[in-house]
């Protein structure tokens, strides 16, 4: 349940934290019951007087003719989106030297993709966007100047919001170790719809609990390792299944990669406990691929690369909760 205080916090945030101005030509090409789109993007705009242009899909042939044609620079997009782009055969050709600002989020941004977008773009301004719906989504940014330094954090908290980062006693962890992410704001949900008890858990310790993993460094950086629900225990080792897609990404001949549960095939033999396999029993993950079609466009190879952006994950963490969230006040 959000209240109108707290979505005009989220948009004061969401003007600051982009930017924002009447000078603005923004594309809104994603369904506007998607809280990003509307929250962060539309609104806040509208606000501060931009010409808002909307369109029912992101059709990107369409949207390639677009932004030369009326002016556009500046488009929010996801990345699923955002990888169809770099794989689209018409983006080497296209006329997008009027973008300026280029928003992701709503879920886990590939940095090899990164890579390639900001490589045929350089004129244009990236700001990686994460939260979610519970904290109007908006809550950390990764400005275009920090880009640089840590393309695979999220960034640091928009004006309105504190983050912590805690282990399970709601203790700050160390720069560098892993805990859970949690916020106090003006912009936080008052609770979930007839469900005392989840909201009771959710803002348990006085802060609310978002369910992600991160890292902190020195400077107050967030770096997402996965959702807690998302971490796999496999033979007793904690594997976080994005940083396995991210090896998959910065192969030359993946376009796309996604992991998702399967059911297990029958029993863990690697480590044994009194006639007991570690594990058996427990879902595993499996990723699949989509091999890039011949001739596209080849991501940077080498290492594993850390995937982060924004989040949350405005979309897919706040999708983790949107049947929880049965109403908007």
């Amino acid at each position: 349940m959000l209240t109108h205080r707290a979505l005009v916090h989220e948009y004061v945030s969401a003007l600051v934290a982009f930017e924002l101005s009447e000078r603005d030509v923004p594309l809104h090409a994603l369904p506007l019951y998607h809280s990003a789109q509307m929250h962060c993007f539309l609104m806040p705009a509208l606000a501060a007087g931009a010409t808002d242009h909307l369109v029912e899909a992101p059709d990107l042939d369409d949207i390639f003719a677009r932004v030369p044609r009326d002016g556009i620079d500046s488009l929010f997009f996801p990345p699923t989106v955002w990888v169809g782009v770099a794989n689209h055969p018409g983006f080497a050709e296209a006329d997008l030297s009027g973008l300026r600002k280029l928003f992701y989020g709503a879920s886990i941004m590939p940095v090899p993709v990164l890579h390639r977008l900001r490589e045929r773009l350089p004129q244009a301004r990236f700001f990686n966007c994460f939260g979610q719906s519970e904290i109007g989504p908006l809550a950390i940014v990764l400005r275009p100047e920090e880009h640089d330094a840590r393309p695979d954090s999220v960034g640091r908290a928009v004006l309105f919001v504190q983050t912590r980062v805690v282990d399970e006693h709601l203790e700050d962890v160390a720069p560098g170790d892993v805990g859970e992410v949690v916020y106090r704001s003006p912009q936080l949900c008052t609770g979930y719809w007839g469900k005392p008890e989840e909201t009771e858990e959710a803002f348990r310790g006085g802060w609310f609990h978002s369910g992600d993993l991160c890292r902190i460094d020195e400077e107050g950086y967030l770096f997402v390792v996965d959702r807690i629900k998302d971490v796999i225990n496999t033979g007793g080792v904690l594997v976080a299944s994005r940083e396995v897609e991210d090896v998959l990404y910065a192969h030359p001949a993946v376009a796309e990669a996604r992991g998702h549960r399967t059911a297990p095939r029958g029993v863990n033999r690697g480590r044994h406990r009194g006639g007991r396999a570690l594990g058996a029993g427990r879902p595993r993950r499996a990723h699949r691929v989509r091999p890039r079609a011949p001739g596209r466009a080849q991501g940077p190879q080498g290492g594993a690369h850390r995937r982060r952006a924004a989040q949350e994950r405005l979309g897919e963490a706040a999708q983790a909760r949107t049947a929880r969230t049965a109403e908007l006040s």
